[in-house]
Order: C-alpha cells, then structure tokens, then sequence
C-alpha cells in the first residue's frame, strides 16, 4: 500500500516518520521525495488499521493489527472478521510468506504470484516487498505548481531510470506545499497508461505525526472498485524483538 504503499509498495502497513522539507521558495525536489519515501518505513512502528474492499461482486471489511522493524521486516495479522481471523503476512526483505489458520499452514509467495492481489484487495504481493527510492530509481522534475481544489500543491513526474528495479514507466506525485504530504499518486504501466490511483486523506495526528489516516487505491481498468485503508491507532519506535518477524510468529 507507497501505501499503502514505497513506491506503492513501500508496504502500506509500516509507517514512520522524516521531518518534511520546509515550504521555501526554491522546493527541494528531492527532499519532498524522500519525505514520502521515509512517511512509511523507519525504525518500528506498532499499528492497528482497517481496510474496506470494494469490487464488482461484493465488498469486504477486515481488522488488521500490524508490525514493523526498518525498512524489511512486517508481520500483518487479521483480526476481523472471524472466518479469516489469524490469517498473517510476514514479509522479510524480498520474501513474503501467509498463514492460513484453517488448514494450518504457512505458504512462500512464488515470483509468479508477486502480482497477484493481497488478501483479495487491489494491493498486490509486489506492493508490499518493494524498498527501494525514488530518487535512486527514478529520474524527476516539478510539471505544476499551483492551485486545485482550494489547496496549494505541487505536482511531480518520475521516469525509471535505465534497468532501475521497478514495475512502472511512469509515477506522478501530487503532495500539499503546505506540509508535503501526499494527495495523490498515479502509477502509470511501461505504456504510460494508468494503471492505479493512490489517494490520500484525513491528514491528523497519528502518533504524535501529521499523517495521512486514510488511503483508498481505485484500478484504472476498474475505477468503480477500491481498496481503502484506514490507521485507527499507530506507536513509532518500539523495541520490538526480532523473533516477532519469524515463521514461528506467523502462527501465534
């Protein structure tokens, strides 16, 4: 989820904090990147949440509590609704594993199963194992600066940089002057077509941090289906064990 979501996938279930760069004149181009790079990663974080899915048959509501430690370690666990209670994600670096309480069992997502969806969610395996940086993986530059809908924003354009690891051939990011936290951000296929929309809302206080408290993915094949996200409660910089993030806790 550059959630969320990291480039999107900058899992959107491990949040932390970097100070935003100031409104001054002359805009760090980089420093609002690695504002959104750092909103969701850091130290640890301790997170309760909620995520309403919307699809063309049916809609779903799931409780989640949610750990994570730097940038490569979170464990996610269902709580609600009770017929998928239990039901947990680890992801280690690279590697994301699930457990399944009903048949017992812990499965490793293949690579071939990297885009598949999360949980039935519009969030896919691929979001949540992606770490690495705009301004590593991408070329940018300011393409508005101004006005909408009342607020004053600032709209930048990434390009991949040659045989940069990622999934997207473009990404336009809108974030607020005011405190640079995200608006919205499109992520565009290797033809430039859109492929989904990340929102941002409900900018409030989420650990002692201005954060946005609410993130709704809508497909652009699909727009009439979403997948929003909500953090209900958030503590940043535990001492968590690094046990807490082990095949062994999937199952407790």
């Amino acid at each position: 989820m550059r959630t969320i979501v990291s480039s999107s996938a900058v899992f959107i279930f491990s949040l932390s904090f970097a100070p935003a760069p100031s409104g001054a004149a002359e805009l760090n181009l980089a420093g609002v990147l690695d504002h959104l790079d750092d909103m969701y990663s850091g130290q640890s974080s301790h997170s309760k949440l909620t995520m309403h899915v919307a699809t063309e048959h049916a809609t779903r509501d799931m409780t989640m509590e949610s750990w994570s430690k730097g940038h490569d370690d979170v464990l996610v666990r269902i709580l609600a609704p009770e017929k998928e209670q239990g039901t947990t994600t680890l992801k280690k670096g690279d590697n994301v594993w699930n457990y399944f309480p009903k048949i017992n069992q812990v499965t490793k997502v293949s690579p071939s199963m990297m885009s598949a969806s999360w949980m039935g969610s519009h969030i896919t395996n691929s979001d949540i194992v992606k770490h690495g940086r705009y301004v590593d993986d991408y070329t940018y530059s300011k393409t508005f600066e101004g006005e909408r809908a009342g607020e004053k924003v600032v709209e930048l354009t990434l390009i991949p940089k040659p045989n940069a690891p990622v999934v997207w051939g473009k990404v336009v990011i809108t974030v607020r002057l005011s405190d640079q936290n995200p608006v919205q951000i499109q992520y565009f296929n290797e033809a430039k077509a859109l492929s989904q929309t990340w929102t941002y809302a409900d900018i409030k206080d989420l650990g002692g941090r201005k954060l946005p408290g609410a993130i709704k993915v809508v497909p652009a094949q699909k727009p009439k289906e979403s997948t929003e996200v909500r953090y209900h409660t958030i503590q940043f910089d535990l001492a968590l064990e690094d046990a807490l993030f082990s095949q062994r806790a999937l199952r407790q």
